[in-house]
């Protein structure tokens, strides 16, 4: 099979493929023990920047799952770190910045840093890019670029580190909206710059994950997330757009962002077939799996699946995916199991 022709990218262009296209968020990683052995003894964002390794990390599930698209290894906070921003990732709790972004003298620092940089820091990420496509172009199989979205990146840079509330950062939208839209356009631009080199060097899709973004009002939203994700996506003109965020049910429409994205992801919450009917015929749905359904009987997960896959139908292309990423205790051959069942179908 040719790349062109891969159902993915079919999708994508809001075409129905022989075989419905799947894959999973989190699918490189955590619930796979060859993954696990790879990883002893380095740090995460280490293993984002080794080459080989961020490169066999993306290329296990494929193999393993025969998916039909690998999802490139990294962080969300990987372009910061390649930009000299103090951030480690602290097992068990997430990423953490060793200097929060909460005043306006804070924001003049950060965003001194040229988002350029992260093209000028990016050999690593292009040699692992360049490892992954060399395996998965002659299988026909596409690499979707990784990259985080503003406002999770502004959420993550104003509270210090992960929050279930993210009230510093919705503080300083309303109490400094001038250095909210500062920080959140140079995050902009950082995605961009990240997504960029990764097309460059061979990705055939991008996804922006808005991990967060449901945390948000519609209102909020429109005002002071939507423009800067907009913008991040707006420079990667090369390839299908992805937009992906967490309980986004009331701002669906809005995470189309009036045009910049080819598909949506939607999470386990919403309905595909009531999502196609907010989001349009012009756009391209994935998802919605739901995560906790991977621990039930495969009776039960089974009608799950053709459920998802039923629904998918009202959209004019459909990727299968999970509402959010895989557990890290999920059986991988569950997952296995959900990939032969799809392409049956």
């Amino acid at each position: 099979m040719s790349l062109i022709d891969a159902p993915l990218l079919s999708a994508l262009r809001g075409e129905r493929p022989e075989t419905t296209p799947i894959w999973f968020m989190r699918q490189a990683g955590r619930s796979l023990p060859e993954y696990r052995e790879l990883r002893v003894g380095t740090e995460m964002l280490d293993a984002c920047l080794t080459p080989d390794m961020a490169a066999e990390i993306t290329l296990q599930p494929v193999r393993r799952h025969g998916v039909d698209a690998a999802i490139f290894f990294s962080d969300i906070v990987v372009p910061l770190k390649m930009i000299g921003i103090d951030v480690e990732i602290v097992p068990g709790r997430g990423p953490v910045f060793a200097d929060p972004v909460r005043t306006a003298a804070d924001v003049d620092r950060i965003t001194s840093i040229p988002a350029e940089e992260v093209v000028a820091a990016a050999d690593p990420i292009r040699e692992a890019v360049r490892i992954t496509t060399d395996e998965l172009h002659p299988q026909g199989v596409p690499l979707i670029g990784f990259a985080g979205a503003p406002f999770t990146l502004a959420a993550y840079l104003i509270e210090g580190g992960p929050s279930k509330d993210h009230l510093r950062a919705r503080a300083m939208m309303h109490a400094d909206p001038q250095s909210w839209d500062r920080l959140a356009g140079w995050l902009s631009d950082v995605a961009a710059a990240f997504l960029s080199v990764q097309v460059e060097a061979g990705a055939s899709a991008v996804q922006l994950f808005d991990s967060w973004a449901g945390s948000l009002s519609p209102a909020d939203y429109r005002r002071f997330i939507a423009p800067h994700s907009a913008r991040a996506l707006d420079e990667i003109t090369q390839v299908p757009r992805i937009h992906f965020g967490v309980g986004t049910g009331p701002i669906l429409a809005d995470m189309t962002l009036d045009g910049s994205v080819d598909a949506v992801g939607v999470d386990w919450r919403l309905g595909l077939d009531e999502a196609a009917r907010i989001v349009g015929q012009d756009i391209t749905l994935q998802g919605n799996i739901d995560p906790a359904l991977l621990q039930a009987p495969w009776p039960v997960l089974e009608e799950h699946v053709r459920e998802v896959v039923a629904a998918g139908r009202a959209a004019r292309g459909h990727i299968v995916n999970l509402g959010h990423g895989v557990p890290p205790e999920t059986d991988p051959t569950v997952l296995t199991r959900i990939v032969e069942l799809v392409h049956a179908l």
